[in-house]
Protein backbone atom coordinates (compact mmCIF):
# COMPACT_ATOMS: atom_id res chain seq x y z
CA UNK A 1 0.00 0.00 0.00
CA UNK A 2 1.37 3.41 -0.96
CA UNK A 3 1.90 6.03 1.72
CA UNK A 4 -0.28 8.67 0.02
CA UNK A 5 -3.52 6.64 0.33
CA UNK A 6 -2.68 5.76 3.95
CA UNK A 7 -2.05 9.40 4.83
CA UNK A 8 -5.24 10.37 3.01
CA UNK A 9 -7.26 7.78 4.93
CA UNK A 10 -5.83 8.99 8.24
CA UNK A 11 -6.51 12.63 7.38
CA UNK A 12 -10.09 11.91 6.31
CA UNK A 13 -10.68 9.85 9.46
CA UNK A 14 -9.43 12.71 11.64
CA UNK A 15 -11.73 15.18 9.87
CA UNK A 16 -14.75 12.88 10.31
CA UNK A 17 -14.00 12.34 14.00
CA UNK A 18 -13.43 16.05 14.61
CA UNK A 19 -16.72 16.88 12.93
CA UNK A 20 -18.62 14.39 15.08
CA UNK A 21 -16.85 15.44 18.28
CA UNK A 22 -17.59 19.11 17.56
CA UNK A 23 -21.27 18.25 17.20
CA UNK A 24 -21.63 16.27 20.42
CA UNK A 25 -20.17 18.56 23.18
CA UNK A 26 -22.93 20.69 24.59
CA UNK A 27 -21.12 23.24 26.72
CA UNK A 28 -19.34 24.96 23.83
CA UNK A 29 -22.21 26.89 22.30
CA UNK A 30 -24.81 29.12 23.85
CA UNK A 31 -27.99 28.29 21.98
CA UNK A 32 -31.26 29.42 23.43
CA UNK A 33 -34.48 27.64 22.64
CA UNK A 34 -37.35 29.95 23.41
CA UNK A 35 -40.86 29.01 22.34
CA UNK A 36 -39.74 27.39 19.12
CA UNK A 37 -39.81 23.63 18.72
CA UNK A 38 -37.31 23.82 15.89
CA UNK A 39 -33.76 25.07 16.16
CA UNK A 40 -32.37 26.00 12.76
CA UNK A 41 -28.87 26.18 14.26
CA UNK A 42 -29.01 22.60 15.52
CA UNK A 43 -30.61 21.38 12.31
CA UNK A 44 -27.93 23.11 10.22
CA UNK A 45 -25.20 21.65 12.45
CA UNK A 46 -26.64 18.14 12.08
CA UNK A 47 -27.01 18.59 8.32
CA UNK A 48 -23.42 19.76 7.88
CA UNK A 49 -22.18 16.94 10.12
CA UNK A 50 -24.01 14.37 7.97
CA UNK A 51 -22.59 15.91 4.77
CA UNK A 52 -19.03 15.83 6.17
CA UNK A 53 -19.41 12.21 7.27
CA UNK A 54 -20.94 11.14 3.93
CA UNK A 55 -18.21 12.86 1.92
CA UNK A 56 -15.49 11.62 4.28
CA UNK A 57 -16.57 7.99 4.14
CA UNK A 58 -17.16 8.33 0.38
CA UNK A 59 -13.56 9.44 0.00
CA UNK A 60 -12.41 6.51 2.15
CA UNK A 61 -14.30 4.07 -0.11
CA UNK A 62 -12.89 5.82 -3.18
CA UNK A 63 -9.31 5.62 -1.92
CA UNK A 64 -9.82 1.95 -1.11
CA UNK A 65 -11.20 1.39 -4.62
CA UNK A 66 -7.96 2.82 -6.01
CA UNK A 67 -6.14 0.17 -3.96
CA UNK A 68 -8.30 -2.62 -5.47
CA UNK A 69 -10.59 -2.95 -2.47
CA UNK A 70 -13.76 -2.38 -4.36
CA UNK A 71 -17.50 -2.23 -4.06
CA UNK A 72 -19.43 -5.01 -5.78
CA UNK A 73 -22.48 -3.92 -7.76
CA UNK A 74 -25.44 -6.35 -7.90
CA UNK A 75 -23.19 -9.26 -6.94
CA UNK A 76 -20.84 -8.71 -9.90
CA UNK A 77 -17.37 -7.25 -10.04
CA UNK A 78 -17.50 -4.40 -12.52
CA UNK A 79 -14.65 -2.37 -13.88
CA UNK A 80 -15.51 1.32 -13.80
CA UNK A 81 -13.37 4.38 -14.32
CA UNK A 82 -12.22 6.68 -11.57
CA UNK A 83 -15.22 8.98 -11.98
CA UNK A 84 -17.60 6.01 -11.83
CA UNK A 85 -15.82 4.69 -8.79
CA UNK A 86 -16.05 8.10 -7.11
CA UNK A 87 -19.78 8.34 -7.83
CA UNK A 88 -20.39 4.79 -6.57
CA UNK A 89 -18.37 5.53 -3.42
CA UNK A 90 -20.36 8.67 -2.61
CA UNK A 91 -23.65 6.93 -3.36
CA UNK A 92 -22.75 3.95 -1.21
CA UNK A 93 -21.66 6.23 1.63
CA UNK A 94 -24.90 8.23 1.56
CA UNK A 95 -27.09 5.16 1.36
CA UNK A 96 -25.16 3.42 4.14
CA UNK A 97 -25.38 6.24 6.67
CA UNK A 98 -28.97 7.20 5.91
CA UNK A 99 -30.68 3.86 5.26
CA UNK A 100 -28.18 1.06 6.04
CA UNK A 101 -28.06 0.28 2.34
CA UNK A 102 -30.23 -1.02 -0.44
CA UNK A 103 -28.05 -4.01 -1.23
CA UNK A 104 -27.29 -2.92 -4.78
CA UNK A 105 -23.67 -2.13 -3.90
CA UNK A 106 -21.78 -4.29 -1.42
CA UNK A 107 -18.35 -3.66 0.10
CA UNK A 108 -15.61 -6.28 0.05
CA UNK A 109 -12.93 -6.89 2.67
CA UNK A 110 -12.14 -4.04 5.03
CA UNK A 111 -14.89 -2.03 3.37
CA UNK A 112 -17.38 -4.11 5.34
CA UNK A 113 -15.94 -2.95 8.67
CA UNK A 114 -15.88 0.63 7.45
CA UNK A 115 -19.53 0.34 6.38
CA UNK A 116 -20.46 -0.97 9.83
CA UNK A 117 -18.72 2.01 11.46
CA UNK A 118 -20.53 4.40 9.13
CA UNK A 119 -23.90 2.76 9.81
CA UNK A 120 -23.26 3.02 13.55
CA UNK A 121 -22.51 6.71 13.20
CA UNK A 122 -25.73 7.04 11.19
CA UNK A 123 -27.66 5.66 14.16
CA UNK A 124 -25.80 7.63 16.84
CA UNK A 125 -26.02 11.11 15.26
CA UNK A 126 -29.83 11.47 15.47
CA UNK A 127 -29.79 10.23 19.07
CA UNK A 128 -27.08 12.77 19.94
CA UNK A 129 -29.17 15.44 18.21
CA UNK A 130 -32.26 14.59 20.26
CA UNK A 131 -30.26 14.48 23.50
CA UNK A 132 -28.79 17.87 22.72
CA UNK A 133 -32.21 19.40 22.08
CA UNK A 134 -33.58 17.92 25.31
CA UNK A 135 -30.64 19.23 27.32
CA UNK A 136 -30.88 22.69 25.76
CA UNK A 137 -34.63 22.76 26.51
CA UNK A 138 -33.89 21.88 30.13
CA UNK A 139 -31.31 24.65 30.37
CA UNK A 140 -33.62 27.26 28.84
CA UNK A 141 -36.40 26.32 31.27
CA UNK A 142 -34.06 26.59 34.26
CA UNK A 143 -33.03 30.13 33.32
Amino acid sequence: MNTIPVISLILISVIILKSIINFIPIGKYKIELKDSRFSSELFFTLFITYIVVIIGFGLVYFILSLQNTILVENGELREVGKLGSFIHSMYFSGVTILTIGYGDITPIGIGRLIAIAEALIGYILPAAFVLRVVELRGRSRDE
